[in-house]
This record gives C-alpha cells, structure tokens and sequence, in this order.
C-alpha cells in the first residue's frame, strides 16, 4: 500500500500524467473501503441544503481528478481524511439527520459514492426499510456503472427509493483528459453506463428514477465544438435524454478555484453567458420554431 500511495494521483498540474480510472478506483477502494465489515470513510454528516434539503454522509475517495471539483482535499489525500462507519451507523447518522430537521431525502455526497459497493448495497438495504426517507439520490461520474452492468442492475433492481444522477464531465476524450486527469481511453465508460442504464430501467423511466447531467453549460470550460459532440454522443444513445439533461457551470468554490489554478485554468469572474440549454433548444424544435 506504501508504494500505492507514493503514486497516488492528487490533483492535475500543467504536467500531469494521465491515469487509469478503473485502477484509481480500485486503488481507492483499498484506502477508503473496509472489507471485513462494508465499512467505508465518511468526514461527517449532516443537512444540506440542496435538493430541498437532504441528510448527506460527506464521504472520502474518487476515482477522476476533475479540474473544477469544489470537494475538500480528503478527494485528494483519502488516506488522511475521515473515519470509518459501517453501513449500519452511516445509515444511523442519516437517519438521525433526516429525522431531526423533517426531511425525507439522503445521499453521499464529497466522494464516487459507488466506491465501497459492498457498503452501498448494505446502506440502501436500511434505507429501502426506513419509513421517513423516500428517495435516495445518488450522485455518480459513472466509471463503475460503465464497467459493471450487473452493479447497474442490483441498482435499479433491488432498490426502489434510488434516484440516480450521473454526472458527464467532458465532451470529447481529449478534454476528458484534460478535465478529469484520466486518460483519454476512459471518456467512453460514462456513456457506457448510460447505455446499461437504458438497457436495465429503460429509457422510460428517464426523469422518474434518473437522468444525465454534465458540466456544460459554462463557454469558460467547454467550447461549442466540445458541447456539440457531447450532445451528438448523447443523441446517439436516445434524443429524449436531451429533454431532461441537467446542465451547470462552474462555480468559484475556494477548491474549485485552487484546482483550476494547479491546473493552469484561469476563468474570468463573474461568468457573463451561458449556452442555451439543451434542452430548451430542442423543445423549441420539436414545437418548429
């Protein structure tokens, strides 16, 4: 593990070398998940404001390095950060959450919440049997689901209270590179994990129990000709996935603005456009305007 972690990819840097999503997630996997009892590291937990409000386990350990990520650096230094909880007490802590501020969503977030599957699968069994929380979203870069259909399938299957959102980082596989320091082979996993999602919950159930969104919508990190192929990649899985695509542009988090900087990215502030979302664009079409 020693020699693992002396090579451990931190975050991107002018120079940086690419690296293996697939081998980053299993190396962090053996940082931040615990085979003996499907424990995994979480920093804390608590409300956030988002979604309406939704109980949050902030867990530890991603598999891509993207340059805009507004996480801590426990993303970057797994092996510093958090502690370890077993599915039962994270669920506890949720739970706790939820409970005390009347909510009824939970998540992971701060983390690939689809690391550690043997503590995912267990968490959602005591959440799939709690009466108060009624969705749980889960946030995902896709990397596993792409490489794992059978995850995909215990997923949808098994689980009724999941909403999945899975989030696109890149349009072409350069960028991807450039984006998220994986190497650029890797770009096709996540719309791969598309596709076994389509094939397990069917494209009908877009917007019912998930949807895609991807980082998109800011010209200050993604050309038009990026977005133009990320939409056609998009179109050549389903059109309808262009209705519900959940488009966003970076925000200046301190992180956010440290890793763009290591990464040699300088944006101007405040953002003054954005692109017309998808969305809207073809609604527009579809009613011939």
């Amino acid at each position: 593990m020693s020699e693992g972690i002396s090579k451990y990819p931190r975050f991107v840097t002018k120079n940086w070398e690419p690296f293996d999503a697939v081998e980053l997630a299993r190396l962090t996997e053996k940082i931040v998940c615990r085979e003996k009892d499907a424990a995994r590291k979480y920093t804390a937990f608590y409300v956030a404001g988002v979604y309406g409000g939704i109980a949050t386990g902030y867990g530890v350990g991603c598999c891509l390095r993207c340059v805009f990520c507004w996480v801590s650096p426990s993303r970057d230094f797994p092996e510093t950060y958090g502690e370890f909880y077993t599915p039962e007490r994270a669920y506890e802590c949720m739970a706790s959450s939820a409970k005390k501020s009347n909510i009824h969503k939970a998540r992971i977030s701060g983390c690939e919440p689809t690391l550690c599957k043997a503590h995912l699968i267990s968490l959602l069994d005591y959440i799939e049997d709690d009466q108060n929380i009624k969705i749980f979203i889960l946030e995902t870069n896709g990397i596993l689901f792409g490489i794992d259909k059978d995850y995909v399938k215990k997923i949808f299957n098994s689980f009724d209270k999941v909403y999945l959102r899975l989030s696109l980082k890149a349009g072409t596989p350069e960028d991807f590179q450039r984006k998220t320091g994986a190497r650029k082979e890797n770009f096709e996993i996540p719309f791969q994990a598309i596709r076994n999602i389509v094939d397990v919950a069917g494209i009908e159930t877009l917007g019912k129990r998930w949807h895609v969104a991807a980082m998109s919508l800011d010209p200050r990190i993604m050309t038009v000709e990026e977005r133009t192929a990320l939409l056609k990649r998009l179109v050549d899985i389903d059109i309808r996935l262009l209705l519900l695509l959940e488009e966003e542009v970076v925000d200046p988090y301190d992180m956010s603005l440290r890793r763009l900087k290591a990464a040699g990215l300088e944006l101007e502030w405040p953002l003054k456009k954005v692109y017309k979302p998808a969305r809207e664009a073809l609604q527009e079409l579809l009613r011939g305007k």
